[in-house]
């Protein structure tokens, strides 16, 4: 830090060259982030400075969190579901584990996650000492659910099942989850970060929330298809008390308890995720939805006319292929195995489908001829 600060102009120069640095959306179709909805940035910016971390002194923001909860209650199919915002998937899965691991108070506990489980399962696991175990995903990449079922024991405190995989877009059969759930007194949480924005809007997506009994939690993001501002995730609970088990005193704050894993937590980002539910509706939202949908079925239908195969036909708009390269400045993704992953998010537009598929229609057919 230099002694004298810099001008606003000089700082903002800087600043702004940082900024060009930085890949451009409009050649990104690797990111299960986009541009934040127009009504999401004004939203922010209006309620940077509030903090749910003491809410007495933001009511009117604790009311937009509250509602946003509603809202999901009432889209996952459970009206009296509890649940909180968070910074993302991440934080919801440690909290859910969390709770998991002191309910179940066992020595030694494990969770149970597919081999297509997030990588955050890891971190929360290597941070709360728990054993997970990875039970193997069919030739559709859907956890193989007899596996998982042979994997449980005294010890298990929580079953994960993915709706929306990261790598592969699809979703696993969580009715079957749900059962043996039920049937071995366990929690299961359905990691639904990306999915969570999707499935609700499709005809004839696979089941996932809490109309299937035995689902106990659900993770959703709404900086990924929800078009919000970064970080911003929701954490459903069919039984809001699971939260009694992470109560901490907070005696100097506007309220005595809290039971969330950050202390400061942003309001602008929850006003964001409002301001688009509340903007777009759920027929804006279906729209949105489809919209991406009919894209990712456009790549798939694109690539294979070029004779690259795809890999699998994704419940969600994640395309994949097998593992060709993509000329620049486009900018893609692979999976651990090594395919190509495409994610059709509501800035990959349809223009910017037929714009890469032919960029890769000329590179590809140069490239085999």
């Amino acid at each position: 830090m230099d002694a004298e600060g810099l001008s606003a102009d000089e700082l903002f120069c800087f600043l702004k060259a940082k900024r060009k640095e930085d890949f451009s959306y409009s050649h990104i179709l690797s990111s299960m982030c986009t541009t934040p909805h127009p009504v999401a940035v004004e939203a922010h910016n209006l309620f940077m400075e509030t903090n749910l971390g003491d809410p007495g002194l933001f009511p009117g923001t604790a009311d937009l969190e509250d509602r946003l909860i509603r809202w999901f209650a009432e889209l996952y199919h459970e009206p009296s579901a509890g649940g909180c915002t968070t910074s993302g998937g991440t934080e919801s899965n440690i909290q859910v584990l969390r709770f998991c691991k002191k309910t179940k108070q066992v020595k030694e506990p494990n969770i149970i996650v597919p081999a297509s489980a997030h990588f955050s399962f890891e971190k929360a696991c290597g941070m709360m000492d728990i054993e997970m175990r990875i039970a193997p995903v069919d030739d559709q990449y859907r956890m193989v659910t007899d596996a998982a079922g042979e994997l449980i024991d005294s010890n298990t405190c929580c079953i994960v099942g993915v709706a929306g995989t990261t790598e592969y877009g699809m979703t696993d059969p969580i009715p079957a989850l749900g059962k043996i759930a039920e049937q071995e007194g366990i929690h299961l949480h359905v990691d639904a970060a990306f999915g969570g924005y999707v499935l609700p809007f499709l005809d004839h997506a696979p089941p996932f929330d809490f109309s299937v009994p035995g689902v106990g939690s659900i993770s959703v993001d709404p900086h990924k298809m929800g078009m919000s501002t970064i970080p911003s995730g929701v954490l459903m609970v069919r039984d809001e008390h699971v939260f009694c088990n992470l109560l901490v005193e907070t005696p100097y704050l506007t309220t005595k308890q809290a039971y969330s894993l950050t202390g400061t937590r942003p309001g602008a980002s929850v006003a964001a995720a409002y301001a688009v539910m509340a903007y777009l509706g759920r027929k804006g939202m279906k729209a949105l939805v489809t919209g991406c949908m009919e894209n990712t079925r456009r790549v798939i239908e694109g690539m294979e006319a070029f004779g690259v195969n795809r890999k699998v036909t994704p419940d969600v708009n994640v395309a994949t292929f097998d593992h060709v390269s993509v000329p620049a400045p486009w900018t893609v993704s692979y999976t651990r195995k090594g395919d190509l992953r495409i994610v059709c998010m509501p800035h990959v537009t349809r223009d910017v489908v037929e714009a890469f598929l032919s960029d890769f229609g000329e590179s590809y057919v140069s490239h085999i001829s």
